[in-house]
């Protein structure tokens, strides 16, 4: 029997975990390995793009903003904001497309708790897709408490998208798995050959945001033997966090620094494929990395920063390099021995290439599929 699940998202915003989902329910669905729809809590550009892959695809309007709750607002602000998302997953429990569900997946912190509600009143079980380490060093100590509990409370069963996120949670007894946010490895456009040092091209691919750790690139490659020619910072800003875009066109003037900045773009891949050099930079453990995959796949030589999911996916000296996050000299030292060794840079790329294959989206989705099933099956058993 084909499961039928819903995917519940509280942003519409074209961030890492909504392009993830977006991945995973296309390859559910092209797979017919589950019958899928997505529902969003607002509008925005990832509604259109669900609905152009086909997918069954529901806004449920209601009085919430996706900017509520982030951490840091006040007592009355997180309290107004929990009071909305417990108003709208009562009425989600009503959609049509919950109530023909047979399993309910959170997207999200917030969608945890809408989804609780919601599984509730429709009487199938809610799965906590976790794509943020529930640790003090994002959301604080106290908040990561609470958080890691409601996930223990309202979740029957938890997808982590690395195991360094999967050790974060308080699981129990319940089922949990991992389940990479795998890419879909299709053509494409055509590269040159790794170039000469001083022409390098060296991309960061990622939101602009103070913890990836764009701005320790920049003064990483400022410390550099040999600058390259380019910098690409691509990505845009969500959440408010303009400012730290002003910062970081302010901090490549003052070091003089040849950067591009492309803003956020729906496909980066002829971006990447313009570059040698990919380097994912956070500060702070990645819950995953799928740039680092994006990289590796469109065959650039890939630093990453340790620890996270990145150390899950760079075996380091055979298909990419690992740095200590936050820590500039170890990355101007790293950019050192690749900007000025081609031959280190083709053997790398090329490796990082069939590296990227082992995070198939296809693989990814048979394995989702299959725990959605046994959440779906003991769920039956235990009503009979």
């Amino acid at each position: 029997m084909t499961i039928r699940a819903v995917f519940l998202a509280h942003t519409a915003a074209p961030s890492g975990a909504e392009l993830a989902t977006l991945r995973l329910a296309s390859a559910l669905s092209a797979d017919r390995l589950a019958e899928v729809a997505l529902i969003y809590t607002e509008d925005g550009p990832m509604v259109e793009r669900t609905r152009a892959r086909g997918i069954d695809t529901h806004v449920l309007r209601g009085a919430f903003d996706s900017r509520a709750m982030t951490i840091g607002s006040g007592p009355l602000r997180l309290l107004a904001g929990a009071l909305a998302l417990l108003r709208l997953g009562w009425a989600l429990g009503a959609h049509p497309a919950t109530r023909q569900a047979d399993v309910l997946v959170a997207e999200s912190t917030k969608a945890l708790v809408m989804g609780a509600v919601a599984a509730r009143r429709a009487r199938i079980p809610l799965v906590w897709q976790v794509h943020d380490r529930i640790a003090a060093d994002y959301f604080g100590r106290l908040p990561a408490l609470v958080v890691a509990l409601l996930g223990r409370v309202m979740a029957q069963g938890f997808l982590a998208n690395s195991r360094a996120t999967l050790a974060t949670l308080r699981t129990g007894r319940r089922p949990a798995e991992v389940a990479y946010p795998g890419i879909e490895l299709g053509a494409l456009p055509d590269r040159g050959a790794q170039r000469d040092p001083a022409e390098t091209v060296v991309a960061v691919l990622g939101r602009l945001a103070p913890w990836k750790g764009q701005d320790v690139l920049l003064r990483a490659i400022a410390a550099t033997k040999i600058r390259p020619r380019r910098v690409l910072l691509i990505g845009g800003t969500f959440f408010d966090e303009e400012a730290f875009r002003t910062e970081l066109d302010r901090l490549a003037a003052e070091l003089a620094l040849p950067v591009t900045s492309t803003g956020h773009v729906d496909d980066p891949r002829p971006y990447l494929c313009d570059a040698d050099i990919l380097v994912h930079c956070s500060v702070l453990p990645e819950p995953f990395g799928q740039v680092v995959v994006e990289g590796m796949h469109a065959g650039c030589a890939v630093i990453a920063s340790r620890p996270g999911g990145p150390e899950e996916i760079v075996r380091p000296g055979r298909d990419g390099l690992l740095v200590s996050g936050g820590d500039e000299p170890a990355l101007t030292a790293a950019l050192d021995s690749l900007i000025g060794d081609p031959e280190l840079r083709t053997r790398l790329a090329a490796a990082g290439r069939g590296r990227a294959a082992d995070f198939d989206i296809t693989v990814t989705a048979r394995s989702v599929a299959t725990f959605l099933g046994r959440i779906v099956e003991h769920r039956g058993a235990a009503h009979v």
